[in-house]
């Protein structure tokens, strides 16, 4: 069954929702409400028997992996014990994906795209935080790899409402399909 929304083969790709990216003041969505819709829809695509991938982002402690170009806002110190590991509330499931990045995008440097194809994904649904940081970076590397993406807005937050909102209203309509958890899960809810 093909839609304007979901092609038949697509897979939830979930940015950073690990204990140091949620534990961070985020808008315009509270990082509670995020977590919920993300678990929804991990439990609806794996129902159904698509893929879900987990991307989470980590560094060496000696930071000797961290992207080397020069920024005026580069990463200080060391994050503590943990931060990176995946929120209990993913339920995490021997099916998932599980993609560790070491940049904002979760393609680049990672087998994320071979394990898409190898599934015959050709579309994804993006949700997580930070929507204009690792989200829009996901979603542009998608849109050029040749995925149909869709972007369930209220499933992914900023640490700032105008970033955010910038990369909602202008960005995504560019690389993609803007859409609500709600529209999705009913879309998925159509296909049993």
């Amino acid at each position: 069954m093909t839609s304007n929304l979901l092609d038949p083969r697509t897979a939830l790709v979930v940015i950073d929702l690990q204990r140091g990216v949620a534990a961070m003041p985020v808008a315009p969505h509270s990082t509670e409400d995020v977590v919920a819709r993300n678990v929804e829809l991990a439990r609806a695509f794996r129902a159904q028997g698509l893929p879900v991938v987990l991307v989470r982002v980590t560094f060496a402690a000696d930071g000797s992996d961290v992207p080397p170009g020069r920024t005026e806002q580069p990463m200080r110190g060391t994050p503590p014990q943990g931060w990176d590991e995946l929120i209990d509330e993913l339920e995490v499931q021997p099916s998932d994906i599980v993609v560790t990045k070491r940049q904002w995008g979760a393609f680049h440097g990672t087998d994320l795209d071979l394990q898409l194809r190898r599934r015959g994904v050709t579309g994804i649904v993006l949700t997580g935080i930070a929507t204009s940081i690792g989200v829009e970076s996901t979603a542009r590397a998608a849109h050029e790899h040749g995925y149909h993406v869709v972007l369930a807005t209220d499933a992914m937050a900023d640490r700032d409402a105008d970033a955010h909102d910038h990369s909602v209203g202008k960005i995504f309509p560019r690389l993609g399909l803007t859409a609500t958890t709600k529209q999705v899960l009913d879309e998925l809810s159509t296909r049993a």
